[in-house]
């Protein structure tokens, strides 16, 4: 890229004044701004991240490794050559329907916690938000419309043959996006009121179509707690999210995960065998000798069956080891009950597991049943979440006993998650065990009181709701009433409920 090099006090400078120095004021809400995705509204200098989540997360592993491969080429490649090389590697021969679930289901997260806050401030305040980028649209469209409100998006679009992407740039257009020109064209003679760029040559012929510009530069992108966009601040929460890579995928961290691969399905082996080969007590000894890190809070009395029923442990469902950690945990291997496990995970799980049909009457009988033999587990939100939410508590488990123990599950992930709503589900105790240093919390809190339970005179939703608060407030995680099913019409575009063969869960 070319770069205006007009000289002042720190080196380098633009024709333009940084971000910073924009002032807010309420007459912008009438006013028209136009900014890129790339290097403006997000921090990453690079889009290559970006380009590899869709390689590895719509694509294969092996398209992936090609796109780490080709990273010398890149670094001696201008801006627009690079950017065709990145198109044609990870989209050749990519389905359209895998890039439609990555843009829904992956990307958002990464796009949130690479939000400029300050570049981001200027955009909200503006009544129309357009934005011209030379980045692929398919790869932006669904984040910039869904969780940010862009009024008019323009990219460089791809060329198709039927159901796949071609890696070449579509026959309709002039190739990558003209910002100044698609601008022009857009605009016309009404011009935008604000424009935010880069030091980019191309970036400020767009900005001189514009009254007033700024630009981002180096020390405006810089990641720290002024640049990063917190949580609580996004346009619209985001509670769902799919994909196995828990990291930004930079080419350092890339090339690290590659490396990394061969130890980590060693590793992964492992701390399988020893799960299912020895006692909880053993168990946990040896997963802390092989880097997983989990801390366990139980209360010192015993809990224990009061009558002819055992105990319900009710948790909320960060992955499908919760039961497996818990019963870690309580030093005993506990009951679970599961909707739509892999028959994968059940042939290897060290803890017996009893499937749930989603008839109610049915599974109610089921759970009795259980409860009779011993002490049972159960996750009442029925699927996974990832982020600091809990989805809603199903009651069905509130009208079965009064025994019932409240369990605060926490976990990360370093490197890949342990859950997916869109991919192969049989992968997911092999993903969990790959990470370096998984982490799990597990608090068993006190036995809820009789008065808090049907035999209290509550209702089995009062029970429900009042366990999963409880939970949210011992985890300060943020209560939803949000089901399974609208986490995979999010994620998935389907509600959950699929045949044996391709389960999710």
């Amino acid at each position: 890229m070319e770069f205006f090099k007009l000289k002042s006090s720190n080196g380098f400078s633009s024709l333009y004044p940084s971000v910073k120095k924009c002032s807010l004021y309420e007459s912008r809400n009438s006013q028209t701004l136009v900014c890129d995705i790339d290097a403006t509204l997000l921090r990453s200098k690079s889009f290559f991240p970006f380009f590899m989540l869709v390689a590895f997360e719509g694509g294969s592993i092996l398209r992936a490794f090609f796109l780490l491969l080709s990273c010398p080429i890149l670094w001696v490649l201008d801006y627009k050559s690079k950017l065709r090389v990145m198109i044609f590697i990870t989209f050749c021969g990519l389905k359209l329907k895998d890039m439609e679930v990555v843009s829904r289901a992956v990307l958002p997260k990464f796009f949130f916690e690479n939000i400029n806050s300050k570049v981001y401030e200027i955009f909200s305040s503006a009544g129309s938000r357009l934005v011209f980028t030379s980045i692929p649209r398919v790869m932006v469209d669904g984040f910039l419309k869904e969780y940010i409100g862009v009024d008019h998006i323009e990219g460089t679009e791809l060329h198709k043959i039927g159901n796949f992407y071609t890696g070449l740039l579509s026959s309709n257009s002039s190739g990558l996006l003209v910002k100044h020109k698609a601008i022009e064209d857009f605009c016309g003679k009404n011009l935008p009121d604000i424009g935010i760029g880069t030091w980019a040559y191309c970036d400020h012929l767009s900005l001189s179509l514009c009254k007033e510009a700024y630009v981002v530069n180096k020390e405006d992108s810089e990641t720290s707690p002024t640049t990063i966009l917190a949580r609580e601040k996004y346009p619209k929460p985001l509670i769902f999210h799919d994909g196995r890579l828990a990291f930004f995928p930079t080419p350092l961290a890339t090339l690290a995960l590659f490396l990394w691969l061969p130890f980590a399905i060693i590793l992964a082996t492992l701390r399988i065998l020893i799960v299912i080969t020895f006692p909880p007590r053993i168990s946990s000894f040896l997963l802390k000798l092989t880097g997983a890190i989990h801390k366990f809070e139980v209360p010192k009395s015993t809990i224990s069956r009061n009558g002819k029923k055992g105990v319900l442990y009710v948790c909320n469902h960060r992955t499908f080891m919760d039961p497996v950690y818990l019963s870690l945990a309580l030093k005993k291997k506990i009951t679970a009950v599961t909707y739509s496990l892999s028959k994968f995970s059940e042939l290897i799980s060290p803890i017996k597991t009893a499937r749930l049909t989603r008839d109610r009457n049915q599974d109610a009988k089921t759970i009795e049943k259980l409860l009779n033999e011993g002490d049972l587990i159960v996750c009442p939100e029925g699927t996974t979440c990832r982020e600091p939410y809990l989805l809603r508590f199903s009651s069905l488990f509130a009208e079965l006993t009064n025994e019932i123990v409240p369990v605060a599950v926490n976990s990360n992930a370093t490197m890949f998650y342990g859950t997916t709503a869109s991919g192969f589900k049989f992968l997911d105790p092999i993903f969990l065990a790959m990470n370096p240093r998984p982490y799990y919390n597990i608090r068993v809190l006190d036995k809820l009181p009789e008065e808090e339970t049907m035999g209290g005179g509550k209702s089995s939703h009062e029970v429900a709701n009042y366990i999963q608060r409880k939970l949210g407030d011992e985890l300060g995680f943020e209560c939803t009433g949000l089901t399974r099913r609208d986490k995979y019409m999010v994620l998935a575009g389907n509600d959950g409920v699929v045949q044996d063969k391709t389960e999710r869960a």
